[in-house]
């Protein structure tokens, strides 16, 4: 069902990273993780994710910075991004990066999960 579809995970928080990894790669997901985000156009172009996972809080340049510069690459802009915080106006937070979809921290596993198939799915559509 998800076989190849590769999801990047950017969070300086290696507990998430791990729990993130661990349900993605159960439900059949490549999993490449990034604990800062300064050099997320490098990262992406190594690795070409599917659907990217931004934490707000994470080094250097912030998830906002990392994700505008992402979206503003012609070559990348098309990678959904997925906003995740602990901020009560993550929404704003996610609209303000411009990514695609927000899921408030903390989350349960099914949200994530469903999150993730959502983002996929209307990227095939499109």
């Amino acid at each position: 069902m998800n076989t190849n579809k590769t999801i990047l995970i950017f969070d300086d928080d290696v507990n998430i990273l791990e729990l993130c990894s661990i349900i993605l790669m159960e439900s059949g997901y490549q999993v490449e993780i990034s604990e800062t985000s300064h050099d997320i156009i490098e990262k992406v172009t190594s690795i070409n994710p599917d659907v990217i996972l931004m934490d707000n809080w994470i080094p250097d340049i912030g998830g906002i910075k990392a994700t505008q510069l992402l979206k503003q690459h012609p070559d990348f802009k098309h990678i959904p991004v997925i906003y995740f915080s602990a901020n009560n106006d993550i929404h704003l937070l996610a609209e303000t990066a411009g990514a695609d979809a927000y899921l408030p921290k903390p989350f349960d596993l099914v949200e994530l999960e469903n999150i993730v198939n959502d983002v996929l799915e209307r990227k095939h559509q499109q």
